[in-house]
């Protein structure tokens, strides 16, 4: 796997796997996030050491103005550079299945596709726009930085709607204002709920 193109075909393969498995369980998001790294290999046959799970990475000097003003934040030891943690990565084979965060540049760099996702794992209450929005724009900066050093990532966010009842779902307001920032931040959107499933911003 060298490129995105065959990181993206190894999503797709992986796609209607994960909407199946992810239907049969209750869990938490970082459950979910776990089925999904399973898929991605086994459905998805991605090489093990070409995906990552929550891995962790540092940019210095950001150029982005998602993590700049994020790093205005950090405390004085720490300004002048971020350290976000994508939720799983497919990698260039040229990684050589080391992501430490000691290998952080050249973990920006072999990047071929970022996902972040969310779950309606919320008690009585719905995943709203307001904690799935700040992941679009940080895959979005992602692929920012990651273009300023001279390479390529495909941004992906995946939601996993399939709280049983419907007071914990998604409004399709919700899910209206959710697309409508992917599409302004170019970010490719992955929906799956108990009955439903779609992509925008794929290609």
């Amino acid at each position: 796997m060298n490129n995105q193109a065959d990181a993206k075909e190894a999503l797709m393969r992986a796609w209607p796997s994960i909407v199946r498995e992810c239907r049969q369980v209750l869990g938490s998001e970082l459950h979910y996030q776990a089925m999904i790294y399973h898929c991605l290999r086994h459905y998805g046959k991605v090489p093990i050491d070409q995906i990552g799970m929550n891995v962790k990475m540092k940019i210095n000097n950001p150029v982005s103005k998602f993590f700049k003003d994020h790093e205005g934040t950090r405390a004085e030891a720490y300004k002048g550079m971020v350290e976000p943690t994508p939720d799983i990565v497919i990698f260039n084979q040229s990684i050589n299945g080391d992501w430490r965060r000691r290998n952080y540049e050249n973990s920006l760099r072999n990047m071929l596709i970022a996902i972040e996702m969310k779950a309606s794992e919320r008690y009585e209450d719905r995943l709203k726009p307001k904690e799935i929005i700040p992941d679009i724009e940080k895959v979005a900066a992602i692929r920012e930085e990651v273009q300023n050093i001279g390479s390529r990532v495909v941004p992906v966010m995946l939601i996993v709607d399939t709280a049983p009842e419907e007071k914990e779902q998604m409004t399709l307001k919700s899910i209206e204002v959710v697309k409508n920032a992917a599409r302004k931040e170019g970010v490719c959107l992955f929906y799956l709920s108990r009955k439903d499933m779609w992509k925008t911003g794929w290609k």
